[in-house]
């Protein structure tokens, strides 16, 4: 059952638009990140979220009720705020400022009770603010006084949490002890998260939904992995990205690489067809297709590092089943692709008597077809040759055919962009 519905959502300062025909649901219990560059509207909608902001158009329905006109009071026992400012002038006590949250449970004139406290202390022993109880508000570093707003919602009991950049003033350890308690609370109270975040591994990691944000419209929302793809990361933060595999978290981890130099976004003249596996490819797999560069792999094993991330980047793969030699039909699409090439990368893998075959179709191909070849990081072949030399053979053979001698990734990109010239 949707908990918060937006429904054909208008805001705008004065003849700006900031937020247009926004309509989308937040599920009871669930955990959701809004992402997007800088402008694209992520604060205004949180706060259109929390009645603090007046739509031009629409309405935010929360529990099937207009949240513009709940009373005040009411909708704090519902829903709690961490706001992105939340400078103090005033000298309260860390300990008073969280009893604060309890304001919506409490009858007017009414002092804090045993039950109070023990919530105020509950929501700042969780939060690692409970030694700081009798200083004063205002004496507390940035990434102090974050903690203690996420205490003082947390004291208001609320069924949903909305948090803008919550991890902003935060240490690199507070922000995941943070994210965690969310995520804690999230799970074991059914508590329902809203977070606006700029990191986006953080999203990644976190987040049961991300909604990717930009010109005050959702470009695309669902699971971080369907959202926080390399085609969207460059569309909307213009940059390019690598994503990889977090092998602890099962998630991925985003790494920016700087802007895009394709900026059309068309394929460049070159296909190039990577022999590569355990992982060697996966990163220069990224940056060609970021370059608007066909790519194609093979032959690689079902499962392998490198055979994942060019699924996830749908391109083009010979494959063949786990901890199998390479059959005849494997070997005969490796060789289609390698004929639809232009140029072939031989990367620094491990190579034996099942997995030879890849290195002979690179061979004939630059012999017969006259295809381009890379050599990339070989000068200790011989550790990762297992074929009794042949393996080593076949790379010198190909060297002295005029293959190319790169060291790494870079320099190829660099030998890349000199063909696409």
């Amino acid at each position: 059952m949707p908990e918060i519905n937006v429904h054909q959502l208008d805001f705008s300062y004065g003849d700006r638009n900031i937020l247009e025909d926004l309509n989308f649901e937040i599920t009871s219990g669930s955990f959701i990140t809004i992402i997007g560059p800088n402008g694209s509207g992520k604060s205004t909608l949180l706060k259109n979220l929390s009645a603090n902001l007046i739509p031009k158009r629409g309405a935010v329905l929360l529990d099937r009720e207009d949240i513009y006109r709940i009373n005040k009071k009411t909708l704090a026992r519902q829903l709690a705020v961490v706001p992105q400012d939340h400078s103090v002038d005033f000298e309260f006590s860390v300990i008073e400022a969280v009893l604060m949250g309890r304001m919506p449970h409490q009858s007017r004139f009414t002092g804090d009770d045993e039950r109070d406290v023990a919530i105020a202390r509950w929501a700042m022993e969780l939060t690692g603010t409970w030694d700081l109880k009798d200083r004063y508000i205002t004496t507390l570093s940035g990434g102090e006084l974050q903690r203690v707003v996420v205490a003082r919602a947390l004291t208001q009991e609320p069924k949903v949490l909305l948090l803008d950049e919550p991890t902003s003033h935060l240490d690199i350890q507070y922000q995941y002890d943070l994210l965690e308690l969310l995520r804690t609370l999230n799970r074991t109270k059914g508590l329902t998260i809203v977070a606006v975040l700029h990191d986006l591994n953080l999203a990644a990691q976190f987040s049961d939904q991300v909604r990717l944000l930009n010109r005050g419209k959702i470009m695309a929302y669902g699971p971080p992995v369907q959202v926080l793809t390399l085609q969207n990361i460059k569309e909307v933060y213009q940059i390019e990205a690598v994503i990889s595999q977090n092998e602890i978290t099962g998630r991925f981890n985003i790494i920016p690489l700087g802007k895009f130099k394709n900026k059309s976004g068309e394929a460049k003249n070159n296909r190039v067809h990577l022999v590569c596996g355990g992982g060697k490819g996966a990163f220069l797999m990224d940056r060609l297709y970021q370059h608007g560069v066909d790519v194609s792999c093979g032959v690689l094993n079902v499962g392998d590092t490198d055979w994942h991330k060019a699924r996830q980047l749908g391109l083009e793969v010979a494959e063949e089943a786990p901890f199998a030699p390479v059959s005849p039909k494997a070997v005969e699409v490796n060789r289609q692709l390698i004929e639809k090439s232009d140029l072939i990368v031989v990367l620094p893998v491990p190579i034996g008597n099942g997995n030879l075959v890849n290195l002979e179709e690179v061979l004939a191909a630059q012999v017969n077809l006259k295809k381009k070849v890379v050599i990339i990081e070989q000068e200790n072949i011989e550790k990762r040759d297992f074929t009794g030399g042949t393996a080593m053979q076949l790379i010198a053979q190909m060297i002295k055919n005029g293959a190319y001698i790169r060291k790494n990734a870079n320099d190829l990109m660099e030998l890349v962009d000199s063909e696409n010239k």
